[in-house]
């Protein structure tokens, strides 16, 4: 009697260990979808091929993503001479009012794709697209790094909520004011990619 009781337990046992063991399966494997959804480097969103020439464009492709993030994330937009999308990367995701940026990064892809420019594109979990100081300064110093690398920044859009900014409509950037003359480098002038802003 006892080895059967015994026995009942033990099956009672393996049952419950199966359950356990089919559960962490299914938890594993909602965890990787989870992860290739949102790791950071190895998002690509699916813009390729179409052309952007305005603040508007971008946003209408990439605003509807970022509006309602709880978290700041930084998106480049690789471009080639025809203001066509070669890809878009996420460079980096930061708490909820800030980023930590590192220029290389803005670059890596856009190196790796040969594009003739990027464009920034982050937002702003507080709704409120205004560009920050920190914007201002992080999109002057990529700004510099393009000048060097030959590879324009054509504008940084902050989307917040349904709305968006361009710090080039805004008087805030402007292409190829930070390269050193003479250095042979080509500017947002230049046979390069256009960009459409009101005031730019």
């Amino acid at each position: 009697m006892k080895q059967r009781a015994d026995m009942a337990q033990a099956t009672e046992e393996s049952i419950e260990i199966d359950t356990v063991i089919e559960l962490v399966r299914q938890n594993l494997r909602l965890l990787a979808e989870l992860v290739q959804r949102h790791e950071v480097g190895g998002r690509a969103i699916p813009v390729e091929g179409k052309t952007v020439r305005t603040p508007a464009d971008v946003a209408g492709y990439l605003g509807p993503e970022l509006a309602d993030l709880a978290q700041e994330q930084l998106r480049v937009m690789l471009l080639d001479t025809k203001n066509r999308v070669l890809g878009t990367s996420l460079v980096y995701q930061g708490g909820l009012n800030s980023i930590v940026v590192r220029l290389a990064d803005c670059f890596r892809e856009a190196v790796r794709v040969n594009a003739a420019a990027i464009l920034l594109v982050h937002n702003h979990p507080s709704q409120d697209p205004a560009p920050s100081s920190e914007d201002v300064r992080v999109t002057r110093e990529v700004g510099q790094v393009g000048d060097l690398l030959g590879i324009d920044l054509l504008d940084h859009v902050i989307v917040g909520g349904r709305e968006f900014v361009s710090l080039r409509e805004r008087g805030l950037y402007r292409p190829g004011q930070y390269s050193c003359a003479g250095t042979g480098k080509k500017n947002a002038a230049d046979d390069g990619p256009s960009w459409d802003v009101s005031n730019a």
